[in-house]
């Protein structure tokens, strides 16, 4: 199936008190990333109901999601959708007063790590309470694949059938395809594999996916040359879909690593979206800059390159991910047999140390979670400190882990700089993710991200270090990605558009997860709306589990 590539406009025609909702603003970070979208029902104005809408949220400083000046306006909610936007709307059979919170639209995390947990704990506490509504997961090239939901489209399936607290979203992951047609070989594909992969890629398409992505840091999806993932994205031409990729490198070979993924976007013809932009270890801070001019480059040439950043100065990832790509080829086995041969184990151990070296010491790495009991003392440990207190020397203690625990433990790297975080989230090319997943408190020590980004960046950039207008931040989270994947009917507040909605304040909206204490709820979002439906009302978690699986179009 080919999905038909949409052209939108961004407007609300919805009023309040004679003050447009929409019209044709501009975002204050730059205007041009926010597009033209056409919301359902565009052209009728807001107005009283014939009858009783099943919600009514009444005096709310609306933020449209558009990037425009918010106005003061009750929304009503009928059948889990936005039926009306102006003053002193009719009476309804649920009403509340947010009494001036700011009402915006449900935040679209677009690099998301929700996926098959739902099965656990469909109540996603740790990215609902963020006010996140839509998690778009099948990031960094892997995605659904096996067990009881088969695949991307039998996920998206399970999800409308069970329900869970938010939506889900997924792109389809080149690593997880290249896995099922070749398996963990570095090699190159055969004319009849590609074929396959393609064939793959078209079927989840067809089931809902929404974009491609890589993740080339990660086995197998290293092991696919440059021809190869443009034949992949090639699929994408003409949809409008995006070609994701969690680059080759994001330190040393910065550079090399982006221009490799924007070139596949343009001789695919496809747009490209950066994942997670950064620039790690100090000696590659400088590159932010470079990396900057090649978005803004390649969009003078005509290719729709975007970014997507998180708010913090690390990232997380598997410990493996210390070790060099060569060392992981094969799977587990392989791997852990090259630590202990004294053929490879010299030059795997000097990769280790010059990575080590340019995040700075061993505690830039923090471990956060293993997969076995045995090794559950080390979540929340930094590496050196650690190696310290056990009296062993660091990378022995490294190897200890990676082998005890089968490479299945989990790190936080600090690597990148404060000042360039706020750069790229104030960037007009950048939108808002987590790079994290619905957690609990069973789920060791993880990155922060997963229980506070989103709230982090209202509280902290926009209202602590003022780095953009709040409107243009909620653009960011809202209608910028919904616009990016193809999700017609929602990051927006307007006549029409799915109910998916969050109200806070902006005066004390704050995250609150920590490092070293991540399981803490953030604060100043009171009301999560979902479909219709309050998922969190009054603070409190409702149980409701009125998601369903979104998809372009």
């Amino acid at each position: 199936m080919t999905i038909p590539r949409r052209t939108f406009v961004l407007r609300s025609t919805a009023t309040a008190a004679g003050v447009a909702l929409g019209g044709s603003s501009m975002l204050a970070a730059g205007s041009a990333d926010v597009g033209q979208h056409a919301g359902p029902h565009t052209g009728q104005a807001a107005g009283q109901h014939a009858s009783p809408a099943d919600l009514v949220l009444r005096g709310a400083t609306v933020y449209d999601g558009l990037g425009n000046t918010p106005v003061t306006a009750d929304v009503a909610v009928t059948g889990g959708r936005i039926t009306a936007i102006g003053p002193n709307l009719a009476a309804a059979d649920n009403a509340l007063d947010l009494n001036g919170l700011a009402l915006a639209p449900g935040f679209i995390d677009i690099h998301s790590h929700t996926d098959t947990q739902l099965a656990r704990d469909p109540r996603a506490d740790s990215k609902v309470r963020q006010g996140v509504t839509t998690e778009v997961a099948g990031q960094d090239g892997s995605s659904v694949t096996g067990g009881e939901f088969g695949d991307v489209a039998g996920f998206l399936r399970w999800v409308d059938a069970n329900g869970a607290a938010v939506n889900m979203a997924s792109m389809i992951g080149a690593g997880t395809v290249r896995g099922a047609v070749i398996g963990n070989a570095d090699r190159r594909a055969t004319p009849a594999e590609l074929q396959r992969m393609q064939q793959l890629i078209r079927d989840a398409l067809a089931g809902g996916a929404c974009g491609i992505s890589t993740g080339l840091e990660y086995t197998p999806g290293a092991f696919a040359d440059t021809a190869e993932l443009e034949a992949l994205a090639s699929v994408l031409r003409g949809t409008g879909l995006p070609f994701a990729s969690h680059m080759r490198n994001e330190d040393d070979r910065l550079v090399a690593a982006m221009e490799e993924v924007i070139g596949i976007g343009h001789r695919a013809g496809v747009p490209v979206q950066v994942s997670h932009l950064k620039a790690q270890g100090e000696r590659n801070w400088w590159k932010t800059d470079v990396a900057f001019g090649i978005i803004e480059a390649a969009r003078d040439a005509g290719i729709d390159a975007m970014f997507d950043v998180y708010p913090y100065v690390a990232y997380s990832t598997g410990l493996s991910n210390l070790f060099p790509i060569t060392a992981r080829e094969g799977g587990t086995d392989a791997f852990l047999r090259r630590l202990q041969d004294p053929a490879t184990a010299p030059d795997i151990e000097r990769a280790v140390r010059d990575k080590i070296a340019m995040l700075g010491d061993w505690d830039a790495v923090q471990l956060t979670a293993a997969g076995s009991q045995e090794y559950a003392w080390v979540a929340g440990q930094r590496l050196g400190a650690l190696a310290q207190r056990r009296n062993t020397e660091p990378y022995a203690l490294l190897l200890d882990i990676i082998i005890g625990d089968r490479s299945r433990t989990r790190m936080v790297g600090f690597g990148m700089s404060e000042e360039n975080v706020e750069r790229k989230l104030a960037h007009p090319h950048s939108m808002i993710c987590s790079d994290g997943g619905a957690m609990t408190r069973g789920d060791g020590t993880p990155h922060p991200r997963n229980y506070g980004a989103f709230p982090r960046v209202l509280g902290h950039y926009v209202r602590e270090r003022g780095i953009m207008p709040l409107e243009t931040a909620i653009a960011k989270m809202t209608s910028i990605p919904a616009r990016r994947l193809g999700f017609t009917d929602r990051g927006r507040i307007a006549v029409g558009a799915a109910a998916d909605l969050v109200a806070f304040d902006p005066a004390t909206v704050a995250d609150r997860a920590t490092f070293e204490d991540p399981h803490q709820f953030p604060v100043g979002i009171p009301h999560v709306i979902v479909n219709g439906t309050f998922v969190i009302r009054d603070g409190e978690h409702t149980g409701a589990r009125p998601g369903r699986a979104v998809r372009p179009g």
